[in-house]
């Protein structure tokens, strides 16, 4: 199970264990967006992960960017392990600098794991968002800004390029939603697989008294593409993921 939950740490989505103080509050961007639109580039990258002393974990992920028809974009996300199996993915439109999603699937199998799929599908033109999540069914309305849950971790990447140092998503659940928010720490240089590499620093904000922390890098060399994780667990258990390849534009 560490396999899965580690690569999940990958996409940020362990919103349900977010820090004591339940959900951030929505706050300014500090930037203002960019005057012209900013093209997405299609990549792919796999990923290694970590456990403390740098104890190497069986298994990979791969996430992938692609233009489909009409406009539409594919963002997908797999891990591949002895233990679990996952395939995560996105279908959106991008448009004025902003992830529109249209159709989310996730499907986790393997073995001594219950097996999940979760949906949701997208009406821009009825407001609203239908599907099921954890074996509940789910309507909501929807409003501008309102993103899935792997659609945000496209949007970040993007904001940060944009020049944006203070970001807040609006994440879709079962419930409702939750709002996340990361901050620009700084700039720092890191070695990776893929040498050494110029980065943007990104944390989570979480509760104050919080536990928990978890950091990012993005290199803008690579689009801005994620290239390490670091997360602390409260009980003081360190987990990191690293870029191993990647592939911009191809």
């Amino acid at each position: 199970m560490a396999v899965y939950r580690v690569f999940r740490l990958l996409l940020m989505l362990l919103l349900a264990a977010a820090c004591s103080g339940a959900h951030a509050a929505a706050v300014p961007e500090t930037a203002a967006p960019p005057a012209e639109e900013l093209p997405l580039e299609p990549f792919s990258a796999t990923y290694r992960a970590t456990i403390d002393k740098g104890v190497s974990l069986d298994g990979s992920a791969t996430i992938r960017l692609s233009p489909q028809e009409n406009g539409v974009w594919q963002y997908q996300f797999k891990v591949n392990s002895f233990i679990a199996d996952l395939n995560e993915s996105l279908l959106f439109n991008w448009r004025d600098n902003q992830v529109i999603p249209l159709r989310y699937r996730y499907k986790l199998s393997g073995m001594l794991i219950r097996n999940r799929q979760n949906a949701l599908d997208f009406d821009w033109r009825n407001h609203q968002a239908t599907g099921s999540i954890k074996g509940r069914k789910v309507s909501l309305p929807l409003e501008s800004g309102l993103l899935d849950p792997l659609g945000y971790q496209v949007q970040m990447s993007q904001d940060i390029r944009a020049g944006k140092t203070d970001v807040s998503y609006k994440v879709a659940n079962h419930k409702g939603y939750d709002t996340d928010r990361f901050m620009v720490l700084g700039e720092e240089t890191i070695s990776t697989s893929l040498g050494d590499l110029h980065t943007i620093k990104v944390e989570k904000v979480r509760g104050e008294g919080s536990k928990r922390e978890t950091l990012m890098w993005f290199a803008p060399d690579l689009n801005y593409l994620l290239v390490r994780l670091n997360q602390q667990e409260p009980d003081g258990t360190r987990y990191a993921i690293h870029i191993d390849t990647a592939d911009i534009n191809r």
